[in-house]
């Protein structure tokens, strides 16, 4: 999607933004969801003899797992499989981590080396894909660091490297996630709606050295797109008051997802922490931003937007929701530049804002106090347009909104929505993992790895972290994960359902099943990708049963992970089987006839989840749009709770979220698109609508051509941000609709 570029100095990103609270619904007989499983068709979850638990024995000596464990991940697909290294370790780089020796040029080539996708002249690669490891220790940087496309940097979680910039440093950045080409009149190495795949986390970014008035001191340039995160990273920054500095700079962008960030001192962000700066968060211009988890102490200003444009084409910060902040000795809070005028195309909403010494929650820049501050809890304050049934004219609000029902199931015990970071496994020893390679997995791309990864599943699930070192995993059969596994790739380890069992849209088959419906235990997933290998028209790629176990919330979840079907070398489903013309036509460009089905009895924490299909080529030439179809993305029937964080769902046919006799789910945010090729043929073509009791879809809205819904919430009687009617469906932001 082609979009205005912007500049933004702290954060930005570009997404549709929905952030709901789904609470106290009901299921009529006629939407009871799936049939049971016969007894006889359940897989049995794996008798674990010795029960891993919840922390382990690794002592603070000991190195991290990932440093330790044996590395034998692969590309099937890259030019030279056989001797592509994917993970990386900057040490064999000759990076030495002393703080006083320049490692700027060895941290480089453990990124850049063997031919990977950067420098501008590689739009997308799936193909050359790396996890870059620092072990602990200081790391002098004197120019910027630049992660290609598909690149992992990963710190020791144990003893977090920093990252150091130089006295004389003069990048944009010392992470510079897009650099701009000298000379090339604003071009960048990536285009920045599809910079995809990129995930920085466990680092200190210091750039005190850098001289405090310039903006050279700037941590990261974030200028990224969907299936990207930053995690687990602390900034520090001069304090001087005429700092400069900045702990992220993103100017445009397309989704993604932050958390647990801790910046001190600097000019200008789930859990964001920011001490003695200046101002917090500045936002020029953005579709859409939710701020979960925000604690801001000792800033002049916590968060200063650019508001005013009472038009969609003059606005500025768009939908802006905070929830569960505290703020602590900050002035004023929420800053915005432009008074309202009684209109105003943007919005934004406090939810839980806790205050202590804040005069001011809410002003304008030289202008009037919108919200006197105190030391007080904002329960729901907001400002913009409310909208009410099919009226297309919104009703401008400034002040209290109804309070919106918070289910105690979705709420942590200081009664703030849970959150919790990735499990990383800091605790444990390389001898509680067992690699899927060890156990006969290939990985290639070609080899069928059902037995394999059946075999592994029900040996080890619960018993060992399963390690899914990098590669294509192939699977021609349904792969039962059960309640228990702990499992993390390497470089998003793809694992693909293909073949005959997956082609009949009629009689759909699910790829991987998580747990049976009823089963209850802790799931860990982290940095896979669920797929097909085309055609799939009857593929269920995930369903997920599993139900976190009493007392352990967020115990059954997906922490960078992904579903993605369609668009990259070994899916069959690319610019040469299935071009933009349609000329592969229907029955060979089929990619699943469901993505997600997340079933009544279970719940689910999903964290930076991208649910894609792709509409044009990440490989081969990294542009040609495609013409591939996957009939629905997301279907939820959970009794809850269900987190969505940060996650999206694109271009499927029929929907991409629904929430069919839901309930309890919090939705912070989610970003949609319809597919590229609607409204010719108009949704749900090339499916059919399934009007039966299992996968039920929605009716299509009232339109001679009509395209996908963005979202479908049916039968359900509480209110989605308190008013209460019945939401049927929403569709594009571009032609909002309320049925």
């Amino acid at each position: 999607m082609a979009l205005t570029p912007r500049i933004l100095p702290a954060l930005l990103v570009y997404s549709t933004l929905f952030s709901a609270i789904l609470g106290n619904t009901h299921s009529p007989a006629s939407h009871r969801g799936n049939r049971p499983i016969p007894l006889t068709e359940q897989p049995k979850a794996a008798a674990c003899p010795v029960p891993l638990g919840s922390q382990g024995s690794a002592k603070p000596s000991d190195p991290f797992w990932l440093q330790a464990i044996e590395h034998q991940g692969t590309s099937p697909r890259n030019p030279d499989p056989a001797n592509y290294r994917v993970f990386r370790n900057v040490k064999d780089f000759g990076a030495v981590g002393d703080g006083i020796h320049d490692d700027t040029d060895a941290i480089n080539a453990a990124i850049q080396s063997q031919g990977r996708c950067g420098g501008g002249s590689c739009p997308s690669s799936t193909i050359s894909p790396a996890t870059v490891y620092f072990p602990k220790g200081k790391y002098l940087i004197s120019r910027a660091i630049v992660p290609y496309y598909y690149t992992q940097l990963v710190g020791d979680p144990k003893d977090l490297p920093t990252l150091l910039a130089a006295p004389t440093f003069n990048d944009m950045a010392v992470i510079d996630a897009n650099p701009y080409i000298p000379g090339g009149g604003g071009s960048q190495y990536w285009v920045n709606q599809n910079n995809f795949f990129r995930v920085i986390k466990n680092f200190i970014v210091d750039v005190r050295q850098v001289p405090p008035e310039k903006a050279q001191g700037t941590g990261i340039h974030w200028q990224v797109s969907q299936a990207t995160s930053l995690r687990n990273i602390i900034f520090y920054m001069s304090d001087a008051p005429n700092t400069a500095h900045q702990g992220i700079w993103m100017e445009n962008g397309s989704g993604g997802y932050m958390g647990d960030l801790v910046f001190n001192g600097g000019k200008f962000v789930r859990n964001i922490t920011v001490n003695n700066a200046q101002t917090g968060i500045f936002a020029v211009w953005n579709w859409g931003w939710t701020f979960q988890g925000l604690t801001i102490r000792n800033c002049q200003i916590g968060l200063e937007m650019q508001t005013g444009g009472l038009t969609s084409e003059t606005q500025t910060a768009g939908a802006e929701a905070i929830i569960d902040a505290y703020v602590v000795n900050t002035p004023t809070f929420l800053q915005t530049t432009q008074p309202s005028a009684n209109s105003l195309a943007g919005s934004v909403v406090l939810n839980n804002v806790k205050l202590e010494n804040v005069p001011v929650a809410v002003r304008v820049a030289n202008g009037p106090i919108v919200l006197t501050g105190g030391t007080r809890t904002i329960d729901s304050w907001g400002q913009g347009n409310v909208f009410k049934g099919d009226n297309p004219t919104g009703q401008f609000t400034q002040g209290n909104l109804p309070a919106s029902h918070k289910a105690s199931s979705l709420l942590d015990s200081a009664g703030r929505i849970v959150s919790r970071p990735q499990p990383q496994y800091e605790t444990f020893l390389v001898s509680d993992f067992v690699s899927v390679k060890d156990y006969g997995a290939k990985g290639d791309g070609v080899a069928d790895d059902t037995q394999a990864l059946k075999s592994i599943f029900t040996q080890f699930a619960g018993c060992k972290i399963i390690f899914f070192d990098a590669g294509h995993y192939i699977v021609t059969d349904t792969i039962f994960i059960p309640a228990g596994t702990r499992m993390v790739g390497e470089a998003w380890s793809v694992i693909a359902g293909r073949g005959a069992k997956f082609q009949n849209q009629r009689d759909p088959q699910v790829v991987f099943r998580i747990g049976n419906p009823g089963d209850v235990g802790i799931v860990e997933i982290s940095d896979v990708i669920f797929s097909t290998v085309g055609p799939a028209a009857g593929a269920v790629i995930v369903e997920w049963n599993v139900k976190e176990p009493a007392g352990i919330k967020a115990g059954a979840g997906m922490w960078d992970s992904h579903i993605r079907t369609g668009g990259v070398a070994g899916s069959q489903l690319t610019n040469t089987q299935c071009p933009k013309t349609g000329a592969g036509g229907f029955d060979n460009c089929f990619a699943a006839f469901l993505h997600l089905h997340i079933t009544k009895q279970s719940s689910a924490y999903l964290e930076a989840t991208w649910v894609w299909l792709a509409d044009h080529d990440l490989d081969n030439d990294g542009v040609s749009q495609i013409s591939v179809y996957s009939g629905r993305g997301i279907l939820s029937e959970s009794q809850g709770p269900v987190w969505l964080i940060g996650t999206g769902s694109e271009h499927h046919a029929v929907y991409q979220y629904r929430l069919l006799g839901a309930k309890d789910h919090y939705m912070g945010l989610i970003q949609t698109e319809s597919p590229y090729y609607q409204p010719t043929p108009p949704a749900p073509a090339p499916f059919s609508l399934n009007e039966s009791s299992k996968y039920s879809d929605p009716a299509l809205y009232n339109d001679g051509a009509p395209s996908a819904w963005a979202l479908s919430v049916q039968d359900t009687v509480e209110p989605i941000g308190g008013e209460r009617s019945l939401v049927k469906g929403v569709k594009s932001p571009t032609h909002p609709l309320y049925e």
